[in-house]
């Protein structure tokens, strides 16, 4: 994995298999359930070309309508249950790891933060998303 000093990581382990994790990440009626990291928000569409030089976008909005985003990218490197990285839209790049052990996985996700907000705001937002993910993906 290749990154820089200035990044931040987030991570969870997720009590299910890694296809079924992985599935849960990467296929677009999933991300729709889990892709926000406060409950008065959503993830009302998601487009997800899983592949080395495909793109993934997901729109992020406010449950009131008061504000939404869209979040996406570009794959520079997706191998199979194991890893997914990328660029943003903005530039910044992610790397993300799948660890299977068992009936167990773990996430664990590297990115580049933006200059606009403090770190462990962003760190707590990533965090909330992949909490977000865990209890999703767990409850199927």
């Amino acid at each position: 994995m290749e990154t820089t000093t200035n990044t931040i990581t987030v991570e969870t382990t997720v009590n299910n298999p890694v296809e079924k994790v992985w599935t849960h990440w990467n296929e677009p009626q999933h991300i729709t359930k889990w892709c926000f990291a406060v409950d008065d928000w959503h993830a009302p569409k998601a487009e997800n070309d899983l592949r080395t030089g495909g793109t993934f976008s997901t729109r992020m909005e406010a449950k009131d309508g008061s504000f939404g985003f869209d979040f996406g990218g570009v794959y520079s490197l997706v191998e199979n249950h194991k890893t997914i990285n990328y660029t943003m839209g903005d530039g910044r790049k992610v790397w993300i790891s799948f660890s299977s052990n068992g009936n167990e996985t773990t996430i664990t996700e590297t990115f580049e933060p933006e200059n606009e907000n403090p770190i462990e705001m962003q760190r707590g937002g990533w965090q909330a998303i992949m909490n977000n993910f865990k209890k999703y993906s767990e409850s199927l």
